[in-house]
């Protein structure tokens, strides 16, 4: 299959002295978390999906923290089948749910599968001994206020990446991938960051934080955390758009953090 070859020779060797024959690789597009994404089918009639990054990328300590997180996520996330580190490569592979990614459009009957997958996420609790950045920690170069970073506090397990991407619709359920931006912090952040995901998917800023409130962390909580949240995305996506050349994507969720801060005043 000459598809194979779109692996690098080294990485395709190491693969087949753990998986055995490789028979064909499908390439995914790897993102901002991965330099090698791919789908591998087996000699044995099976298949696996596998995510590395080399050993001197400057993110490569988010495939430990997948690695780390995974035994908290079953249910939710594929699981991780084996972690390998040689020749310079850090490589997860976990089993390969198959299915397709969610539409977050107006409407869809995925969005009722998303909010049961985040609700079920808002039942956990940040595993012991699983070294996570908190929500704090990670919004306060945003906020202008740094009082304003109490409102972020909390002891919720949180996603944190709501792209349609991350998250596949397998067999009626919503399973959740790309767990590298893994964060602790209040139960409301994860629909709140699935509103700016939904704006960016089609919804006015109001029927996004319709569909967000539905989740049931969203009407406890006080209006001016929110706004504090929303702003402090809006400058987080105005400095990604700065620093890179914004991609379409980027471009449009940086336009649905400004949509939604408009709302929220």
């Amino acid at each position: 299959m000459h598809r194979l070859a779109e692996l690098p020779a080294d990485v395709l060797k190491m693969l087949e002295d753990v998986v055995g024959p490789v028979l064909d690789v499908e390439m995914v597009s790897a993102g901002y978390n991965s330099e090698i994404a791919a789908r591998l089918y087996l000699g044995n009639g099976g298949s696996v999906f596998v995510k590395g990054l080399q050993q001197d990328h400057p993110r490569v300590w988010t495939q430990q923290r997948e690695a780390d997180i995974n035994p908290f996520t079953r249910g939710l996330a594929p699981t991780l089948c084996w972690q390998l580190r040689r020749g310079g490569w850090d490589l997860l592979a976990f089993e390969d749910l198959g299915g397709r990614h969610a539409d977050y459009s107006p409407g869809s009957p995925d969005l009722e599968l998303v909010l049961q997958a985040m609700w079920s996420l808002a039942a956990a609790t940040p595993p012991p001994n699983v070294e996570l950045k908190t929500m704090p920690q990670r919004m306060s170069s945003y906020v202008t206020d740094s009082a304003d970073l109490r409102f972020f506090e909390g002891r919720t397990l949180l996603h944190t990446d709501w792209k349609p991407d991350n998250v596949l619709i397998v067999n009626g359920q919503a399973r959740l991938v790309d767990w590298a931006w893994a964060s602790s912090g209040a139960a409301w952040i994860d629909p709140a960051l699935w509103v700016i995901w939904l704006i960016a998917s089609g919804h006015s800023a109001a029927e996004a934080e319709s569909v967000a409130a539905l989740h049931p962390s969203w009407d406890l909580t006080p209006a001016h955390h929110i706004d504090a949240f929303a702003r402090a995305q809006q400058r987080l996506w105005e400095s990604i758009a700065r620093a890179d050349q914004p991609d379409e994507w980027t471009n449009q969720v940086h336009a649905a953090t400004r949509t939604w801060v408009e709302r929220r005043m």
